[in-house]
């Protein structure tokens, strides 16, 4: 985060209500990646583009520039994540894999990720696989030096699927509040806990 040093594991889950609180604390660390010269992707709701670029214009960055120089990256969450309306875990890490290891060889130091995930809260379906997608995916995010933040309105969550959000992070961002998440469960005990709960609910 802007002015944080956040060692290994920068994989983070940020829990606002409504667009205006998370583009309120997220801006210093947008900014901060745009002068240190780090790729910016950004993965919006697709009505959400438009007012997202007014918000960067407003805070002094030229949207059309830094789109043109490659630097800023805005993907629409429903086409990222899902897939003919589906969501799969497996297609997603490799889409990660590739995006930061494209960025890699790329004239960027690094990538700063933000992700809206409000798309998963239309259809409980995808939300047992989002909470195995976000354990696993620490496996990438530890190979690389991104940042990637994953942004929760908890408006639209219930607390059981907040709960396991937490615990797939290594860190936590709750309004103001950046701190080493103590609920962190790494993914080769997460990942068994989980299918013992879907083995359960399965045989109930």
């Amino acid at each position: 985060m802007a002015g944080s040093q956040l060692g290994e594991g920068r994989h983070l889950c940020a829990f606002f209500r409504g667009d205006d609180e998370a583009h309120r604390v997220l801006l210093p660390f947008v900014l901060e990646g745009f002068a240190s010269g780090d790729k910016a992707v950004h993965v919006v709701r697709p009505d959400q583009e438009g007012p997202h670029l007014e918000r960067l214009a407003a805070a002094g960055i030229d949207p059309a520039a830094v789109r043109t120089s490659g630097q800023l990256e805005v993907r629409h969450n429903t086409e990222t994540y899902l897939n003919d309306g589906g969501f799969d875990p497996d297609r997603m890490l490799v889409a990660f894999e590739s995006m930061v290891s494209a960025n890699a060889k790329s004239r960027f130091p690094t990538s700063r990720i933000i992700c809206h995930m409000d798309w998963a809260a239309r259809d409980r379906s995808h939300q047992e696989h989002l909470v195995e997608f976000e354990s696993r995916v620490n496996e990438v995010w530890r190979r690389h030096d991104d940042t990637v933040i994953c942004v929760y309105d908890l408006a639209k969550f219930g607390g059981d699927m907040v709960i396991d959000i937490m615990r797939t992070h290594p860190w936590v961002l709750i309004g103001d509040v950046l701190q080493q998440n103590p609920f962190f469960v790494p993914p080769e005990e997460f990942l068994p806990e989980l299918r013992a709960r879907r083995a359960g609910h399965r045989s109930s």
